[in-house]
Order: C-alpha cells, then sequence, then structure tokens
C-alpha cells in the first residue's frame, strides 16, 4: 500500500499537533502505525506540512531532523500527545506540562535553524499551550486524533467530516438498515 501526504493529514489545526497526529491509532495495539518510524514518510513530512497545515504562513520552508536529533523529536512528539490529550479530555496535568515546557526548551537550544521541523514543532506547540481557549481542543470521536475546534459554535465532533465524519454516519447507516431487515 503507498501512502501520501493528503490534506486529511493535517487537520489538527496546529503543526503540534499534526505533528501527534503521526501516529495512526495510537491507542490500537496492533493496529497502531507510527508514520514517522518509516523513513520516506518522515523526510516527506516537512515538505507537505509547509503546503498544508493550517500553520504553513508561519512554517514555509520546513527542513528535515538531522539524523541526530531524531529521538529528541519524537519524545517531542509523545509529549505533545500526553498533554494536549489530557487537556481535551479536561485534565491539567502539572507534570504533563512540565516535561513539555523541558521537551520545548531543550528542543529550541538544540539547534539554531527555525526552519527545521523540530523547531517549528516546538514553537506550534508552545503556541498551543498559550491557547486562550483550551476548551477548543478535541479528540476525534472516530480516529482519535487531536484537532482544534475552531467552529464558531465549538460543535464540531470529528478531525474531518469528509473523512471521519462520513465513516461514523455511514456506520450508522449500515447498523440502522441491518436492524431493520432483521425479522
Amino acid at each position: 500500500m503507498t501512502f501520501s501526504w493528503t490534506p486529511h493529514r493535517f487537520v489538527g489545526g496546529a503543526l503540534a499537533l499534526d505533528v501527534a497526529n503521526s501516529v495512526i491509532l495510537r491507542h490500537g495495539g496492533e493496529a497502531r502505525r507510527d508514520r514517522f518510524a518509516v523513513e520516506e514518510q518522515l523526510q516527506a513530512f516537512p515538505e507537505a506540512a509547509a503546503r498544508l497545515s493550517a500553520e504553513r504562513e508561519d512554517f514555509a520552508d520546513l527542513q528535515r531532523v538531522p539524523h541526530d536529533r531524531r529521538e529528541q523529536f519524537l519524545e517531542l512528539r509523545e509529549a505533545i500527545d500526553h498533554y494536549f490529550r489530557g487537556r481535551a479530555l479536561g485534565s491539567e496535568d502539572r507534570l504533563a506540562l512540565a516535561d513539555l515546557l523541558e521537551r520545548i526548551a531543550m528542543t529550541l537550544r538544540m539547534a539554531p535553524d527555525a526552519r527545521c521541523l523540530d523547531q517549528a514543532t516546538a514553537r506550534s506547540a508552545l503556541r498551543l499551550v498559550c491557547e486562550p481557549e483550551p476548551e477548543r481542543m478535541k479528540i476525534c470521536g472516530n480516529c482519535g486524533w487531536l484537532f482544534l475546534d475552531r467552529s464558531k459554535n465549538r460543535s464540531r465532533t470529528w478531525c474531518d467530516m469528509a473523512v471521519c465524519g462520513n465513516r461514523v454516519k455511514a456506520s450508522r447507516h449500515y447498523k440502522r438498515k441491518k436492524t431493520e431487515t432483521l425479522p
């Protein structure tokens, strides 16, 4: 199966969330897929993010993470997911926040090039920490991805209506039709 970074993969509303969402079915056991575990996908991400991320104006010319900083980048990704997932669930875990801020600081100290993906991700995460409306942070009811709900009435349920919303609605329809046909 071929893979490409499509607009759907950048629905988080912030680069930091798109990076966190690079793990598919994070809590799905055997079904879990880490897109950054595949070298080609990790290498292609910065160029795709520069075109498709909601923050593309701020991070227009993203560069790849150097090999010697990848482990720290993946640790930053996990800290982003841990803190913001808890925040979306209504928890303000100070230890998770402290860990995230330490990872951000470590990343920002490591490299002088602000165009590098790890640097841009750290800055994006720092902006999210300061988000004035934390209730806008949500978890998709279908795939579990993190996203910012920028809708006027804050009623967004899925990361992407065209993908996850359709899947949930089609599943409901199928189940309803199936029960209607049973004797």
